[in-house]
């Protein structure tokens, strides 16, 4: 039977209290994508405490990479998301958010102070001279939202060329639906590509009581509605994933006045690109479907995300250090996840870590809650996959 790298599960395990004081920390000052400012220098301060010296801000936004080096060998990143979302916190802990309207609500609080966890580990190494190569520490802001480019952090922290010299390239999540001692990993897509769409149906309003006087979008909307949600059943292959889901409909003032437009608000989600590219081939149909019936349409599809395609190569490192953790072998979902843009370039993989409380919540919940001894068990699966990565020269 194999045994743990019993050093590195002490030394996790002796950071825990540092952990929970660093992500509190963040919980309290939680900040939007593209707003991380406080985030970034407390970051920044952290590791020069640490005793990093090779630190660059201000990548791609607000975003930090810190660079331990000892000689020759592969280099490795290790990433972490730092931004939070538009949600007002209902925890009623004495570490909840001060910044109204603003809450971590995702775990990346938790990343973060994960991720300088693995820093201390790295730095007291380097200087004991314990391994070969280079390790960069990701601190990405905006992973949540992107920008009017259509670009998150990923997208900017990669177009920065501060990484290219990346071998491999890790991560993890919180994982609210699995307790402490449980994994989730996956092998090749493991969440979705992520397109969103905009459509405005544009009639003739007028009085209600003279529809016919009218060229009504909401009486045109009905059938788009039923276009939209029945390409789930039968475009998409039932042994394929892929689903749209509607998230906004507006129309109207005045419940006796039918009004000019109507605005639908949706997104696409699907694993494949030929399930995403006939999902966007049907949609682009709406415009035809809309003048049939008289009206007129705008149609803006955004893509997004692209599917998180986990290495199985790396994953074989993750299987490795977690052990013996429990491990569930799915994929994480229809959620998306702009580390993605990271393995479409970079050989790396995502797992998720269990971090359940006796009160099970769900992410983007306002009483989203983890389990913090989690965090230590995150430190040690990152870090002892990363010194993996470091003798084999990466991936």
């Amino acid at each position: 039977m194999r045994t743990k790298n019993a050093d590195l599960v002490k030394r996790s395990q002796e950071l825990h209290s540092s952990l929970v004081k660093w992500r509190r920390d963040f919980h309290q000052h939680p900040e939007l994508s593209f707003q991380e400012q406080r985030t970034s220098r407390k970051v920044e301060e952290i590791l020069r405490e640490a005793g990093i010296e090779n630190i660059e801000t201000n990548v791609g936004g607000c975003g930090v990479i810190a660079t331990i080096s000892n000689g020759p060998g592969a280099v490795i990143g290790v990433r972490a998301d730092m931004d939070a979302l538009p949600i007002e916190e209902e925890t009623g802990f004495a570490w909840a958010s001060k910044n109204h309207g603003v809450m971590h609500a995702c775990g990346h609080d938790a990343h973060t102070a994960i991720l300088l966890g693995v820093a201390h580990l790295f730095i007291e190494d380097a200087k004991a001279n314990r391994f070969r190569g280079t390790v960069k520490l990701v601190f990405q802001p905006a992973e949540e939202k992107c920008d009017e480019q259509g670009e998150t952090g990923a997208v900017k922290m990669l177009n920065s060329k501060k990484l290219e010299d990346l071998d491999s390239i890790l991560a993890l999540h919180m994982c609210p639906w699995r307790k402490r001692g449980e994994v989730q990993i996956h092998d090749g897509p493991s969440m979705a590509n992520n397109d969103e769409f905009h459509i405005a149906i544009k009639g003739d309003g007028g009085h209600a009581g003279y529809p016919h006087q009218t060229v009504d979008p909401v009486w045109i909307s009905t059938f788009v509605l039923q276009n939209l949600y029945s390409l789930n059943g039968r475009k998409v292959d039932p042994l394929d994933v892929g689903t749209i889901s509607i998230g906004k409909i507006q129309a109207g003032e005045a419940n006796n006045i039918i009004p000019h437009e109507v605005e639908i608000r949706g997104t696409m989600r699907s694993y494949s690109n030929e399930v995403r590219y006939m999902l966007i081939h049907e949609i682009n149909k709406i415009p035809s479907l809309v003048a049939s019936l008289g009206g007129e349409c705008d149609l803006v599809v955004q893509k997004g995300e692209p599917a998180l395609y986990n290495a199985p190569e790396i994953n074989a490192f993750f299987r490795k250090a977690a052990y013996p953790m429990t491990i569930y072998n799915e994929p994480f979902g229809m959620g998306s996840e702009d580390f993605s843009h990271f393995t479409q370039k970079i050989p790396g993989a995502m797992f998720f870590l269990g971090c359940a409380t006796e009160k099970v919540t769900n992410l983007h919940q306002s009483d989203f809650n983890i389990d913090e001894s989690a965090m230590c068990d995150g430190v040690r699966v990152l870090a002892e996959s990363t010194y993996e990565l470091l003798k084999q020269g990466g991936i």
